[in-house]
């Protein structure tokens, strides 16, 4: 989880998603987020080679968006966009 640990150490955000540049579900994350004012880090796969499998091994979720929960010091797994709906912010 080395690459995955290193976003989580850098993001200084609430939320990290990670998704991809065509994608209809990260699109209501992310407006999801911006109405309940969560600040988010947000990584395309599209853009990062290894990464996405590096994702899926660590999760087992293999769509996007990917959500950690950054606020309580230890990166929580959320899932995607429909567990986002439902998670307690």
């Amino acid at each position: 989880m080395s690459q995955l640990r290193e976003y989580f150490e850098k993001s200084k955000t609430d939320f990290l998603m990670f998704s991809q540049t065509i994608c209809a579900y990260c699109s209501r994350a992310r407006r999801y987020l911006e109405s309940n004012e969560m600040s988010f880090t947000e990584i395309n796969l599209d853009l990062h080679d290894g990464l996405r499998k590096e994702v899926v091994l660590e999760t087992g979720h293999k769509t996007v968006p990917v959500l950690f929960d950054l606020r309580g010091g230890e990166a929580v797994f959320v899932g995607g966009s429909d567990h986002l709906m439902d998670y307690e912010l």
